[in-house]
């Protein structure tokens, strides 16, 4: 196995820090950081501020603090080759005569997969591909897995009581966590394309499912009603050009509430049903990755996360356990026909930390 020399570690260890600042910005584009390095010296340095923004390497470039040609350029993501909302960053390279371009991991971009390498290569330009690779796939997961499967990476959350609970006998759940855990529910939503709860959690707390506790973006707001029971005043159809609603039903929804719903402009999108009459969540999370949502969200209740734990469907868990004990109340996961210990769902990538008073267990499900 070849190993990279410390320098080169070093540099793409702050091209990755740098990368980090765009988290919550950039979908569907990738987070990237660049570093521009002469004569041992770091002259530039760049990050993709956003969507349709200038990418990595040519922030670098413009904020290079002299010639830059003769040197290493190090990135996170192969640089890309094609037009999109900005030109192809292989000619700013090409162009600017850098010498040698070492690149974390390359892009699984069906339009990409390594092309960049062989213009660069064709260009005299030396690059060198795999430093810190791990680090940069980690970065990236959410845009990996709708590049490679069309479908968004999903992330369920829930706030619960050390015996299971995410909500008293009587339904009530304000408030289970913290405050300092609610700020952190908050930031999980700015860093997602999309929100997803359940019409009975719509029906029983009228929640917003807005970010305001932290600065971020707002999420697209998708609920799962496959009758449309939503109210029409309901908080999650208000205030569209902020945050805009997506409902997902089934073609035997309430054609009348459907048009009153319509002529909100409130986009309703319909999947066929499952075996139990509901939302198909795969068909669903098929239209959500075609509507470039990278990322979604899943906050609950107790149905809809056991329903996308059942189907295989989460990426990664993120649960917030407070020191408190209900005993009698709604679980927050349910039947998942699992009788053997030895086939119980593990997670894998493990973190534990403290939210005010809470712990946090969060962690990664699947292969």
């Amino acid at each position: 196995m070849k190993t990279s020399p410390i320098s080169d570690i070093d540099y793409m260890w702050q091209a990755l820090k740098l990368a980090r600042r765009g988290l919550g910005k950039t979908s569907p584009n990738p987070m990237v950081g660049a570093v521009i390095v002469k004569e041992g010296r770091v002259i530039a340095r760049g990050y993709h501020h956003g969507f349709g923004k200038d990418h990595a390497e040519v922030d670098a470039l413009k904020h290079a603090e002299e010639d830059v040609s003769g040197s290493t350029l190090y990135v996170t993501l192969e640089p890309c080759r094609h037009f999109g909302k900005t030109p192809p960053c292989t000619d700013a390279i090409i162009k600017s005569k850098i010498a040698k371009v070492v690149i974390g991991m390359l892009d699984p971009d069906p339009k990409m997969r390594g092309e960049s390498i062989k213009l660069l290569d064709q260009k005299g330009i030396e690059t060198v591909v795999g430093v810190l690779e791990d680090k940069a796939r980690a970065l990236n997961e959410t845009y990996i897995k709708h590049r490679t499967t069309g479908l968004p990476y999903v992330t369920v959350k829930f706030a619960q009581t050390l015996d299971g609970r995410i909500a008293a006998a009587n339904g009530s759940s304000r408030w289970i966590s913290s405050p300092e855990s609610l700020k952190l529910a908050h930031k999980l939503r700015a860093t997602h394309d999309a929100i997803l709860a359940g019409i009975g959690n719509v029906l029983k707390d009228n929640p917003e499912l807005t970010t305001r506790l932290v600065k971020g973006r707002n999420p697209v707001r998708v609920i799962l009603d496959s009758k449309l029971r939503i109210p029409l005043d309901a908080k999650v159809l208000t205030n569209q050009k902020a945050a805009r609603t997506l409902v997902a039903a089934t073609p035997y929804a309430d054609k009348a509430k459907l048009a009153a719903l319509q002529a909100m402009g409130i986009e309703v999108l319909f999947t066929p049903p499952d075996a139990r009459g509901r939302v198909d969540l795969n068909q669903l999370l098929k239209s959500l990755g075609e509507r470039d949502i990278s990322s979604l969200l899943v906050e609950g209740g107790g149905e809809v996360i056991t329903s996308f734990l059942r189907l295989g469907l989460v990426d990664r868990l993120v649960a917030i356990i407070a020191p408190k004990i209900m005993g009698k109340g709604i679980n927050a996961v349910g039947e998942l026909n699992i009788t053997d210990l030895s086939k119980a769902l593990k997670l894998s990538s493990v973190k534990t930390y403290r939210s005010g008073v809470d712990i946090v267990v969060e962690g990664r499900l699947g292969s």
